[in-house]
Order: C-alpha cells, then sequence, then structure tokens
C-alpha cells in the first residue's frame, strides 16, 4: 500500500543524492548520437596518431646521452658543442642533451597541444543536443560580430585602443582586440563560414516551397535577416582588415560556398543567397572606401620577396633537424643562427605554420599531423555527402568545413594556428563537423 511505500530505504531526499546527477550525466562518455562511431577502430586511430605526436613532443624533452643524440639529430649536438664554454670533447663523451633546443618552450608546447587535445575529445564525447551546438555556434558567431565591431569602431574613430592600451602607432587597420590584422582575419575566417552555413540551415527545411526569390523574401524572418547582417557585418571587419592573404582566402571560401549550397529543385550552377551576401558586404564596405586596402595588394610583390627568403631560412632548419626536429616551440631562438638577412626585432614565427611545424617537429610529427588531417578531412566529405539537403546539419557541417579550409589557405603565408585563440577554434569546428558526420551514420 501507499503508507509502506513511503517507508521505502529511498526516499526523495536520499533519491537526489544519487551518484549519477543530472549534470554529471551530461558529460557520459556514451551519448546517443555518436555511440557507435565511438566504439568504432577509427576512434581508436585518432587517439594513437595523437597520442604518438605529443609522445613525440616528450621525447624531444627527454636528456639523451651525446652518442645517441649524434645519432638520433646530429645538428642538435654540433650547436650545443658550439655554443658551450667548455670543451666540446668531454661534452661529447659524458654529457646529455635533449633533442630540443630550449627545453622550456616545448613544454609549454605540449601543454598546449593537449589541452586542444582533451578540448577536442571532450567536444566529440560530450552528450549534446541540436540545440545546444546552436548555442555553441551563435556563441561563435557572437564574438566575431563583436570583434568586427570593436575594431571598426576603434579603427574609423580614430580612438585606436585596444581595450586599455593605447594602440595608436601600431593599429593601421582593423584588428579586433587581436593587435594583428592576420590573427584577426584568421579568426573571421573560421566564423563567417559557419554562419554562412548555418543561415541556410534555418532555411534547410523550406527548399523547393516558394516559387520565386519574393516569396522566399517575404518568408524571411527578422532572426534569419539578423543572422544574415551579422555575417556582412563580420566580412566587413576581414575586409578592412587589409590582410591580402585573409581577404583571398574569404572569396575563396564564398567561392566553395556558392558550388556547394546549391539548391537541388533548381537548375543553378551557383547559390545566389551566398553570392548576395558577399555582394552587399563588398557594396559597403566600397561606399566606406577601401583605397587603404587597395593599396595594400599594390605591395604584394615585396613582402612576397620577404617571405621566400623567412622561407627558405626556415627550410634550411628543416633540413638540418630532419627526423625530430628542433623542438616544438624553438624556432624564435634557433631562426637567429640561420637567419640571412638582417632584421630588426625578434622573428618569432615563419610566415608559414606548415614550414616552421615541420622544422620543429621533423618529418615524423608533421607526417602524423598531415595523416589526421587527411583521415578527419575524408571522414567529414564522406559523413555530410550522405546527409540530404533538407537536413540543417549539412549547411553547418559544410560552412565549417570551408572555414576550415580557408584558415589552412591562410596560414600558408601567415601564422594562425598557432595562435591561441585560432587554435581553439579550430579545434571546435573540427569537433563540430565531425559530429555532424557521424551522426548521420548511427541514425541510420
Amino acid at each position: 500500500p501507499r503508507w509502506i511505500q513511503g517507508l521505502s530505504p529511498e526516499p526523495r531526499w536520499i533519491q537526489g543524492l544519487s551518484p549519477e546527477p543530472r549534470w554529471i550525466q551530461g558529460l557520459s562518455p556514451e551519448p546517443y548520437m555518436v555511440q557507435g562511431e565511438l566504439q568504432s577502430p577509427h576512434s581508436a586511430f585518432v587517439v594513437i596518431l595523437l597520442s604518438l605526436f605529443l609522445l613525440l613532443i616528450l621525447f624531444q624533452l627527454i636528456p639523451l646521452p651525446s652518442g645517441f643524440l649524434k645519432i638520433l639529430s646530429p645538428k642538435t649536438l654540433e650547436l650545443r658543442n658550439s655554443l658551450s664554454i667548455f670543451d666540446s670533447q668531454l661534452l661529447t663523451l659524458n654529457s646529455k642533451f635533449q633533442i630540443s633546443f630550449f627545453p622550456f618552450a616545448t613544454q609549454i608546447e605540449f601543454f598546449k597541444w593537449l589541452i586542444l587535445s582533451g578540448l577536442f575529445f571532450f567536444l566529440i564525447y560530450w552528450r549534446h543536443s541540436n540545440r545546444d551546438i546552436i548555442h555553441l555556434i551563435l556563441v561563435i558567431m557572437l564574438v566575431g560580430v563583436a570583434e568586427s565591431l570593436y575594431g571598426m569602431f576603434e579603427f574609423f574613430s580614430g580612438h585606436k585602443y585596444i581595450l586599455h592600451l593605447n594602440m595608436e602607432a601600431r593599429i593601421a587597420s582593423v584588428t579586433g582586440t587581436f593587435i594583428n590584422r592576420n590573427y584577426f582575419a584568421g579568426y573571421l575566417l573560421m566564423v563567417i563560414p559557419l554562419s554562412v552555413g548555418f543561415l541556410f540551415s534555418r532555411e534547410a527545411t523550406q527548399i523547393g516551397r516558394f516559387r520565386g526569390w519574393r516569396e522566399r523574401l517575404v518568408s524571411l524572418d527578422g532572426k534569419t535577416l539578423l543572422i544574415g547582417f551579422c555575417v556582412i557585418v563580420m566580412i566587413l571587419g576581414l575586409l578592412f582588415s587589409a590582410s591580402r592573404m585573409g581577404i583571398s582566402s574569404l572569396l575563396l571560401s564564398f567561392t566553395l560556398l556558392s558550388l556547394l549550397f546549391i539548391s537541388p529543385t533548381k537548375e543553378q550552377k551557383f547559390s545566389r543567397t551566398s553570392i548576395l551576401i558577399l555582394g552587399l558586404a563588398l557594396l559597403w564596405a566600397a561606399w566606406i572606401g577601401l583605397d587603404f586596402v587597395i593599396s595594400r595588394f599594390l605591395t604584394s610583390s615585396e613582402d612576397f620577396k620577404g617571405r621566400w627568403v623567412f622561407w627558405a631560412n626556415t627550410f634550411q632548419i628543416f633540413k638540418d633537424f630532419p627526423i625530430f626536429g628542433s623542438g616544438l616551440g624553438t624556432f624564435t631562438w634557433v631562426f637567429p643562427m640561420y637567419r640571412s638577412f638582417h632584421l630588426i626585432g625578434i622573428a618569432t614565427h615563419a610566415e608559414n605554420d606548415f614550414l616552421q611545424l615541420a622544422s620543429e617537429v621533423g618529418v615524423i610529427g608533421i607526417g602524423l599531423l598531415l595523416i589526421l588531417f587527411l583521415f578527419f578531412f575524408y571522414k567529414a566529405i564522406s559523413g555530410i555527402s550522405l546527409l540530404s539537403y533538407r537536413e540543417s546539419g549539412r549547411y553547418i557541417g559544410i560552412g565549417g568545413l570551408v572555414g576550415i579550409v580557408a584558415l589552412m589557405l591562410h596560414s600558408i603565408v601567415e601564422r594562425n594556428i598557432q595562435v591561441p585563440s585560432n587554435a581553439f577554434l579550430y579545434t571546435i569546428l573540427w569537433a563540430i563537423v565531425l559530429r555532424i558526420s557521424f551522426t548521420k551514420k548511427v541514425n541510420t
């Protein structure tokens, strides 16, 4: 009877002390949407590749006997001896050295990569709903809009402050809070395509329901128009950053989006909506004035010559440290020994993320990352291609993947992936894209 049930050994107040409350259940490692994929050997393959890369970084920090180091990285031992004030023969016989030329910097980079790997797996295993993904995308988009508006306000108002710092001597374009125009452009290159994909995802279920563009325009709600306006604001921010490769990558992004967002119900060779958004942003920017942006493109040849010398010197580092590299994060300290030109200040990066990474981790490290990237890219394309045109995840996945490709292109001539904010967003985009590509496989 009911009065006996009230004497249950587990009354309600005790049940509230359950060892797995709701907020912990949200961190369950076996969410429904990706359960099949997480138990597949593909997940183990990713773990193995990332673990091997992290172990490689740790191996660069282990003191090795001079004789063994001479076999693995003879240039490291040579530089250690040449920079030592002691007898080089005595050092060769009795001393131990790490492969990393500057172990403390390598330790810092190790923890950065460890945190990024943890963030990636957390997002992959995170038990969330579609609404949570939408909230995450909205936060990413709003941050991009806020950075763009703040950067344009500081630049065009003449205030030229970044938060509380007076940057009048350094701000020559819109930079948001990034200070460097290229870091700012790299961030927006990921946010803009993702936001465009989110915009298209809202209209995915309406494909084929309208007879013409007039009916489609009338059907748009205020939220959709607001998202479109936010995308235009971010495009303006990127254009006025005057980042030449950033603008070029943006044009490539919209080329891909216009080709990939074609409506299957109409005989179109490109997406008119994508072209319209870019066209409106370009018209608005031209009305404000693009003179200083155009002048930046006129000096591209001279800057490219300087970058080419940077790359040649960095490639020489890779040739001297081909297998294990000079140590992750050691470029700043190794590059002065290879620099063939006069430079005022310190070179902190090689103006090419991939070449610098190759010089720091060698063939083994860059090979592991290349295999991981190709695997992710294949899984993303194969998963997204299975989604129908009426599924919103298709457009978000394509937008995120285009943002990843745009940043990779920008990183060929600029530093981007090494910037913490861009690295975190890059990791988040991969997690979103792969979750979307995995979802279809499990549900079917």
